[in-house]
């Protein structure tokens, strides 16, 4: 289980001033039962960078063409394993609010090894890392009361926030 927010760095027209493109931060637990549990909730943040063109792609074609670079943390609370990850992102929109991820690289971790501990017996201190993801980018304006007296913040899912 995990919930993520993000901050999205700007348009591409200052993308030369910008360190990344996308930061990204997000909670997640371990649902697994039994002796491969991970106790405690695991703060997450992801720095996603665009050194290929991404946000200058046109369709899904050139996007695929375009990943972008993470680089990220998650961090074992509890005594259980953090993990230091990086890789390359393939995001495809399919109009301008829904959106899918793939995401494909390494990770280092800090798990138990060999089974002499709770939680699960990942074998080798580097491994890969990967993921699937679907989204639907919010905006500053997305509720739906006109006029309504809590204050509008820009809030995201898997990270991506518009204008």
């Amino acid at each position: 289980m995990a919930a993520v927010a993000g901050i999205s760095a700007g348009d591409p027209a200052n993308a030369g001033d910008q360190i990344f493109d996308e930061l990204r931060f997000g909670v997640s637990t371990s649902v697994q039962s039994g002796h491969s549990r991970e106790d405690g909730v695991f703060p997450e943040i992801t720095a996603l960078f665009d050194p290929f063109g991404y946000k200058t792609a046109v369709g899904w074609q050139q996007q695929l063409l375009h990943p972008r670079v993470h680089l990220g943390t998650s961090i074992g609370t509890s005594g259980e394993a953090t993990q230091f990850f990086t890789g390359f992102t393939w995001t495809v929109d399919f109009n301008e609010k829904l959106f899918a991820e793939a995401g494909f690289g390494g990770v280092i971790h800090t798990g138990d090894l060999d089974g002499d501990d709770d939680g699960p017996e990942l074998g080798c201190r580097v491994l890969f890392h990967e993921y699937l993801g679907a989204g639907y980018r919010f905006n500053a304006h997305w509720m739906s009361w006109p006029r309504s007296p809590i204050p509008r913040m820009p809030i995201s899912a898997m990270g991506r926030t518009t204008a």
